[in-house]
């Protein structure tokens, strides 16, 4: 299979194009403080405590063992955070690195990292979930995360450090769960909300949705159900060679959300809760313009759209035990991800530099071989990834000193994903340009190793790949209390995998071809430890140490036709079948405390993480291939802190922040021909930190409430390739800023906003695609208005 080079589009470009762009936020349904919506709330000088179910449990966060970002519905909303990506902001040490190989970034296709623990090759090294979704999907070449959009989400909460004990493989570096809003088994209510906006030199933007809460059997059964429909402006400008444009805006990005939940409750013991979850993204095409160009202008023969389609059904089961609480999740969970690369630059140019020019003594004119590299190519991607899990676990009730010193949970999980990947690459009138010089494509005259039927239609390859992955695991923590301020934490998770790949390949650009099938199995023991002195109400410290684990995989066919001389100078004859699994220790301390009668909170942890035998892409440039290898060991190290204040009633400050420092530690990549990766060498994608402040003022306007909002936001450089050759390998920092403001008009909500109100236009990132360096900037001054309503 041949994998593009990785050029690495990071977290700048996912966080900038998503936040910068039209904010659609269509999150009315949240419940959140739009104006003032919450009045009460609006003008109280309490800071709000977002619970969370970080531990499988609803509670506390500052009694957590562990660093953690709750953020709610109704923060989303005020700052205008429209997708996962977004968090990136406003959430210390978070970033987004694009899959190895995806030559141009693009919903879909980024990774998300947490505390440097960032690879673009293997598994997935944060877990992602949708309510009780696991909707985590490996590293391979085509696409990246899932990016759910944030619509009638509750909060969304941010677990730094590995999460293996209660979530997984996959989650090594942390897990990010967006938690949706339930049915309300007692209150009628229907949400509305619509924006428009416009963006500098760009299309226009809008959104609108409507949430509804029925309750069908007063405090039995309800149902909640919720549409979503936004468009994303656009700004970058196609052109030809000439510097003619041939069509405006083509970064516009679609999207609709459609969720349906029903809460039964049968009895007070018996809550049952089916959902389904349905989103769809249409992207025009991808950011990405040419550095030698004026400004958002991009040269390209063949356009790059994408369409991103996911489905999450899932049936919850909670029963109240007396003693113990049971707990069953049954999910199912689907993407559909098709994608166009613009592959001109890969297969017609790789294709010409196969012919032999007359000039060195055979038969191919140049003006063929000029031809054929000039002609246009595309890369069209089908991916389909499906995945069935089961997961059954029975805590214990929460602690209370008279009962019992004991707290604890268990439980089993099972799952098995499947990831099918079709692959065509046609060179648009090859064989038409060989008949042109009165050539055949066929002739191992002008064409080496040429075969009967190497270009059928046009096509230079054809690929379909099979990925199987099944788990099977059983977990558990137990808390002991000491006293009842101080309790220490024991937890592990026993996991077993196996993972397949069947893999076909053929036609010209796919050498000899290949049909081969590879497995792998893994086991993992990922313990857990923990000590939590809650000091006093308002105070807590903890401390903690745990493993992360990541599954290993099978590798892609790497053609020894074509890739031999690359091969060889690795040292090796033929690419490897499979890459093993990667692990890293985390050491975590930190505090929590809530002060000045709860006017005042600072969350603030510290860590060192090492990690060994790490997954990691090896590029083989004469031919263009990539395969995985286990390739060195890293430490990363770093801080992140969190401040919220209210000084007054109505004034809400916030700050915070995180530095990572990330290396490799040893040598052992560069002698697996991964080149610059030398000890000392930052890993790449991660900024080495992102800090964000955020001001808010709700206040009375006559008989009304209306609110300013003002906030800014800094992210530091960082490393978009360990070879310092690559044009990308230096990326800048770069600050936003955002502003807002609006009144509450009775049952209306109406606001304005501003997004990079500095019109900020840096060039965050500039990777090289064969000859063509292309380009990333912040997103253009986007500004805006809403109308929200509650019925």
């Amino acid at each position: 299979m041949k994998i593009r080079p990785p050029a690495v589009f990071g977290y700048s470009l996912a966080a900038a194009t998503a936040v910068l762009s039209t904010a659609a936020m269509a999150q009315a349904a949240t419940g959140g403080e739009t104006t003032a919506r919450a009045k009460p709330a609006a003008m109280s000088d309490q800071i709000e405590v977002v619970t969370v179910t970080a531990q499988k449990r609803r509670e506390d966060p500052n009694k957590v063992a562990m660093s953690i970002s709750a953020v709610s519905g109704e923060q989303l909303q005020n700052q205008h955070v429209n997708d996962i990506t977004d968090l990136t902001r406003i959430v210390p040490n978070i970033s987004f690195t694009a899959a190895s190989g995806n030559g141009g970034a693009g919903p879909g296709t980024s990774n998300i990292e947490i505390r440097g623990i960032s690879s673009a090759a293997g598994a997935a090294t944060v877990g992602i979930y949708l309510g009780e979704v696991s909707i985590t999907v490996g590293n391979v070449y085509t696409m990246g995360s899932v990016e759910p959009k944030f619509f009638d989400i509750d909060r969304v909460e941010v677990l730094r450090g590995p999460q293996a004990t209660l979530y997984g493989a996959s989650s090594m570096g942390g897990t990010i769960k967006f938690v949706p809003n339930e049915p309300d088994l007692k209150a009628r209510e229907f949400n509305v909300y619509s924006e428009a906006s416009g963006t500098r030199g760009g299309s226009p933007g809008y959104a609108g949705s409507v949430v509804g809460n029925i309750p069908l059997i007063q405090n039995e059964l309800a149902l909640r159900i919720g549409a979503q429909a936004q468009h994303t402006g656009g700004f970058i400008k196609q052109v030809d060679g000439g510097g003619n444009v041939l069509a405006k805006d083509i970064n516009q990005v679609a999207d609709q959300e459609l969720r349906v939940a029903l809460k039964w409750k049968p009895t007070p013991a018996l809550t049952i809760t089916p959902s389904l979850y349905y989103q769809k993204v249409d992207a025009k095409d991808i950011s990405a313009f040419n550095t030698d160009l004026p400004n958002y202008q991009a040269l390209k023969q063949v356009r790059e759209p994408s369409k991103d389609i996911l489905l999450t059904p899932n049936v919850t089961l909670n029963w109240d035990l007396g003693k113990a609480d049971l707990t069953s999740s049954s999910s199912f969970f689907e993407r559909k991800f098709d994608r166009t690369q613009n592959g001109s630059a890969y297969n017609s140019y790789s294709l010409s530099t196969f012919l032999t020019s007359t000039e060195d003594g055979v038969t191919a004119p140049p003006a063929l071989i000029d031809a054929i590299a000039a002609l246009p190519s595309a890369v069209y991607l089908n991916n389909k990834v499906r995945q069935v899990s089961q997961e059954f676990r029975l805590a214990s009730k929460p602690y209370d000193a008279a009962l019992s010193p004991w707290t604890w949970i268990g439980g089993v999980y099972f799952s098995k994903q499947h990831t099918n990947i079709a692959e065509n690459d046609p060179i648009f009138g090859v064989n038409a340009t060989f008949a042109q010089f009165g050539f055949s494509s066929e002739d191992p005259n002008i064409l080496p190793d040429s075969f009967p039927g190497a270009f059928p239609n046009d096509n230079s390859f054809s690929g379909a790949f099979h990925y199987s992955e099944r788990q099977a695991s059983v977990f558990g923590e137990a808390n002991y209390h000491f006293t009842p301020k101080l309790h220490g934490t024991v937890g592990a998770r026993y996991l077993k995998g196996k993972s397949t790949l069947d893999q076909r390949n053929g036609l010209y650009l796919a050498g000899a071809g290949n049909n081969s099938s590879t497995t792998l199995s893994s086991t993992a023991f990922t313990p857990k430890f923990a000590l939590t002195w809650e000091v006093d109400p308002a105070n807590t410290l903890y401390a903690s140490v745990a493993k992360g684990f990541r599954l290993g995989g099978s590798n892609v066919f790497v053609p020894p036709t074509t890739c031999g001389p690359d091969l060889q100078q690795n040292g090796i004859d033929k690419g490897p079948a499979t890459y093993a699994p990667d692990s890293l220790w985390s050491y975590e301390a930190g505090g929590k405390s809530r002060l000045l009668g709860n006017r005042l909170s600072v969350n603030a942890s510290v860590f060192y993480v090492k990690w060994s035998n790490i997954q990691q892409g090896v590029y083989l440039p004469t031919c263009a291939y990539t395969y995985n290898a286990n390739a060195g060991d890293a430490v990363s190290k770093g801080l992140e802190f969190e401040i919220r204040a209210k000084p007054m009633a109505g004034l809400t400050l916030s700050a915070s922040g995180g530095y990572v420092k990330a290396e490799l530690s040893n040598d052992k990549g560069l002698q697996n021909g991964i080149v610059g990766a030398v000890k000392g060498a930052r890993i790449q994608g991660v900024p080495e930190y992102n800090a964000a402040v955020n001001a808010r003022y709700n206040f009375a306007l006559g008989n009304q409430f209306a609110f300013v909002m003002g906030g800014m936001q800094w992210v530091g450089s960082s490393k978009g390739s360990l070879n310092p050759d690559q044009t990308d390998y230096e990326r800048p920092a770069y600050h936003t800023a955002d502003l807002s403001a609006g009144v509450s008009l009775g049952r209306y909500d109406l606001s304005v906003f501003v997004k990079n109100a500095l019109d900020n236009d840096t060039v965050i990132q500039h990777p090289q695609v064969a000859s063509i360096v292309q380009g990333y900037r912040v997103a253009p001054r986007s500004i805006g208005m809403s109308v929200a309503a509650k019925f």
